[in-house]
């Protein structure tokens, strides 16, 4: 028999969120309410990782780079602070955490694409 807390938490998780995985690029629609007013700012960046399993408390940490410094935030994706999520492009990445990236300048911290052929085809004359 599930608990209440169980039951509440069920109907708190979201249904329309996308498929996130680290090495995509997103975009986050937050609101943020300052004096009383109510705004969406929007946080677009490199998912870095997502923590915590499918429940209620699940997490990712999304990064980007504003002015030479790089920014991380993490977002409850079930918080109802989230308007949406939405998804960039699919990153081809081979681990689960990419913490790496922050050490990462200029060419190395760039990600390849899914889908995007390993090598350029040649033309023969």
């Amino acid at each position: 028999m599930p608990t209440k807390i169980e039951t509440f938490n069920k109907t708190q998780l979201k249904t329309d969120l996308p498929d996130i995985r680290p090495g995509d690029t997103v975009r986050v629609h937050q609101k943020i309410t300052e004096k009383g007013k109510e705004r969406v700012q929007v946080f677009e960046g490199i998912v870095l990782a997502r923590k915590h399993g499918k429940g209620i408390t699940t997490t990712v940490t999304v990064r980007k780079v504003v002015s030479g410094i790089g920014v991380e935030r993490i977002f409850p994706i079930h918080s109802p602070t989230i308007e949406k999520i939405e998804v960039i492009k699919k990153g081809k990445v081979r681990r689960a955490k990419l913490y790496y990236l922050r050490g990462a300048k200029g060419r190395k911290a760039k990600l390849k694409q899914k889908g995007e052929s390993e090598a350029p085809a040649q033309v023969v004359e």
